[in-house]
């Protein structure tokens, strides 16, 4: 097994030293909080926290797809990009090393200082707002909940998507731990080791560490090396929770994490239908790579990324006799730095260097009602504040990097919420709410570069910077504000306690920006979503179902386009999304359960003049039957046959990462062997093509992928032996295209995988 055998023994021996230390001391009582788990209770209803409180999730009238502890093991989901194996109509991309998850068609494309997320991810409560740091590897998680439509009332700016809400274990009085330890091909191996133990009468600790390597699957044609692509990522988590009193308890975490990871800037030339790479076209052949597991780079470029994320969280619930009060305090400083080849070339033309610094401070206090009262509400307060900077370095050719300008913002928001339920009669209930948040970026700047000869000026004019103001001259651009009220209002029917009916209105709402990123002065206006739906639900304990239909009108889409070192935004006008999605889970007996999903998603822009296109640069090029103007610009020189970045009317087009058709069948069996338990289970997911362009381009075809696992666990339950296999069809898709005035490239998906993961549990 290669050179990682002895580091996998090692590592394994560590965590298992660990774990085995924090089991000392006696076995006390821990005094629970209201239940978030996505696992059946014993009646086999399910418990969610969708309505930042904790109810059956028959009776939230939100679509939400709940993943347990189980199903997210046997559906191989090892971190949270996996999730969308599970979860129709979910997406997640990328735009170089930054997350960009994506529901019903509503997500983004935008990496730059003040951006952020349509789909925001919550962590046991915690809001994530860097997109490096989103596709996490998931530690020692409870449960995932996928909230799909706007939550701008509860869950506020930034979630014109929906949300994701992720719950770990928290610290226990009673001891426990267990270590997992994997291999599998291509030279990965992990290993997680989980402990928690009471030091004293009311104090409980924990913690945990993981740790993850894989030589990866891409081969660099230049030198041959078949390690180009290689990564390691490793994070520590510890936990601290003290009951006060039986009503007051106080919960302080700790996470330092830490990746060197290339994957997702190790791409090679988009190939279109036509067989076309989407290069500058006078590359020497053998200096462009356009196979799955192949690359070009110049071993001179030093692609790659690193992330270095440290995170201090306390959480404080209260008892207060009327009513439940929690209060969320975060401080988050990550740091990115990338290189990237744009030309998806080993042509020694452009390679740009980005860093993103970023120090983040939230607080939220929460009031949540008592259960057992016709009204039930939840109130709170909630203040965001994001300083990040964004210095950048390029290389022309073969000359060595220099510093290339940098830009950064403040942004920051207050916001006030409510939202209540209120029974009129045992079948019938009423829900409102509102959010009002005011939203400012402050002290944004950016700096003049050595690749920007323009800015834009207030009104998106280009205006060509004073050959006389030297480089790297700061440029301040005035404040930013933005106010805004979402509301909800939701009716709800309930014929038995198996159904529920429900017809809801919500609207969400992502704060505008300032594109200091893209030298400019021009406002990005914020974006607003309505969104209408109609839903059923079912459950019996046996047998659950979902169904909903829903319709959004989106005003003002932030889209983003990248040239060379460049990022352009700007709103499209409008687009128009509706669709029918459906889940059903049945325990067909007690050995054998099914599980799956369908959503269909219309989503098409509806005005859209300036949509961003690329293509050669050739005076005869057309688009249609149309001529299209092309003239290069910052293209190092370049000329015919080089990309260039127009405009075309994209009204009517397909919206850039929404298939129409997604879905996911999951089957498992469990039979008694040995003595053990042998589970067997099998995940097969489904997409419709679907384009990762604005303008309806770079193209991605359907496909289905298929996930299997052979999990054994011994009598006593505590040692476990599992065989897995992903994508054993071994189809070769593209996980994200990165596009560029320089070029587009491919960044491809793995192949088949598979491995041994052995388990133990104390």
């Amino acid at each position: 097994m290669r050179k990682s055998m002895k580091g996998l023994i090692s590592a394994g021996a560590g965590a298992g030293a660990l774990a085995s230390a924090l089991l000392a001391g006696q076995a006390a009582a821990q005094v629970g909080n209201a239940p978030a788990s996505a696992a059946p209770t014993e009646t086999g209803e399910i418990i969610v926290t969708a309505q930042r409180r904790a109810e059956r999730s028959l009776d939230v009238p939100i679509t939400v797809t709940t993943l347990s502890e189980d199903t997210l093991t046997d559906a191989g989901v090892r971190q949270l990009s996996d999730m969308s194996k599970v979860v129709p109509a979910l997406r997640f991309d990328k735009s170089g090393v930054y997350t960009q998850p994506t529901i019903r068609g509503v997500g983004t494309a935008i990496a730059t200082s003040g951006g952020g997320p349509n789909v925001a991810t919550y962590v046991d409560g915690f809001f994530l707002p860097s997109a490096a740091a989103t596709d996490f590897q998931l530690l020692k998680v409870q449960n995932i909940q996928v909230l799909k439509g706007p939550q701008g009332t509860l869950f506020g700016r930034n979630t014109t998507g929906g949300a994701i809400l992720v719950s770990t274990a928290e610290p226990s009085e009673d001891p426990s731990g267990e270590l997992r330890v994997s291999y599998g091909r291509f030279d990965t191996v992990e290993v997680q080791s989980y402990a928690t133990s009471r030091i004293t009468d009311g104090v409980a600790f924990d913690i945990e560490g993981l740790y993850r390597r894989s030589d990866n699957f891409q081969r660099n044609i230049v030198d041959g090396n078949d390690q180009v692509g290689k990564y390691n990522r490793w994070s520590v988590r510890t936990g601290l929770k003290v009951e006060v009193t039986p009503d007051v308890s106080v919960l302080l975490r700790y996470t330092h994490s830490k990746t060197d990871d290339p994957s997702a800037l190790m791409h090679n030339a988009f190939v279109d239908g036509n067989g076309t790479p989407w290069i500058y076209q006078f590359t020497p052949p053998g200096f462009y790579a356009t196979k799955p597991n192949e690359v070009a780079l110049n071993p001179g470029d030093g692609v790659g990324a690193r992330t270095n994320t440290d995170v201090i969280q306390g959480t404080i619930k209260a008892d207060l006799g009327f009513a439940d009060l929690t209060s969320y305090t975060q401080f988050r400083d990550e740091r990115v730095t990338s290189i990237q080849d744009l030309d998806a070339t080993a042509l020694p033309i452009f390679t740009i260097g980005i860093g993103s610094n970023s120090k983040t401070f939230t607080q939220e206090v929460l009031l949540n009602s008592k259960a057992g009262s016709p009204l039930q509400w939840t109130t709170g307060v909630y203040y965001f504040r994001n300083r990040d900077t964004w210095p950048t370095e390029a290389k022309l050719g073969t000359a060595p990097f220099v510093r290339n300008g940098e830009s950064g913002t403040l942004s920051q928001s207050i916001a006030v919420f409510g939202d209540a339920t209120y029974e009129v009669t045992p079948q019938f209930f009423i829900t409102a709410g509102a959010r009002y948040s005011h939203d400012w970026v402050d002290q944004a700047y950016f700096q003049r570069a050595l690749t920007a000869p323009v800015y834009e000026d207030a009104n998106g004019n280009p205006v060509p910077f004073d050959p006389a103001t030297p480089l790297y001259t700061r440029f301040d651009v005035p404040k930013l504000t933005n106010n805004r009220v979402t509301p909800r209002v939701v009716l709800r029917y309930k014929p038995s306690e198996q159904s529920s009916l429900y017809a809801s209105f919500t609207q969400g709402y992502k704060a505008g920006l300032l594109n200091v990123g893209g030298y400019s002065y021009r406002p990005v206006k914020p974006e607003k979503i309505n969104a209408y739906e109609l839903g059923y639900k079912y459950g019996d304990g046996r047998f659950t179902a979902e169904l909903s239909g829903f319709y959004y009108d989106y005003k003002n889409l932030q889209v983003s386009s990248f040239q060379a070192g460049t990022a352009r935004i700007t709103n499209a006008a409008s687009s128009e999304i509706y669709g029918i999605e459906g889940q059903a889970s049945a325990r067909i007996t007690s050995d054998l359960t099914v599980s799956g999903g369908l959503a269909w998603t219309h989503a098409r822009y509806k005005s859209f003049p300036n949509a961003p296109f690329y293509q050669f640069c050739d005076p005869a090029a057309v688009f249609g039957s149309s001529p299209v103007a092309c003239t290069p610009t910052s293209l190092g020189g370049l000329g015919p046959g080089a990309l260039v970045e127009t405009t075309i009317d994209a009204g009517g087009f397909k919206m850039q990462r929404t298939p129409e058709l997604t879905g996911n069948l999951a089957v498992s069996y469990g039979i008694d062997v040995g003595g053990g338990r042998l589970n067997l289970s099998g995940n097969l997911y489904y997409t419709s093509s679907f384009y990762f362009g604005i303008a309806e381009q770079f193209k991605q075809s359907q496909y289905a992928l298929l996930g299997l696992r052979a999990e054994w666990v011994d009598p006593s339950e505590k040692i476990s032996v599992a065989l897995f296999s992903e994508n054993v069809t071994n189809h070769r898709y593209r996980s994200a295209v990165n596009y560029a005035s320089l070029g587009i490239g491919s960044v491809w998906a793995e192949p088949i995988t598979y491995g041994l993961t052995l388990g133990v549990k104390y």
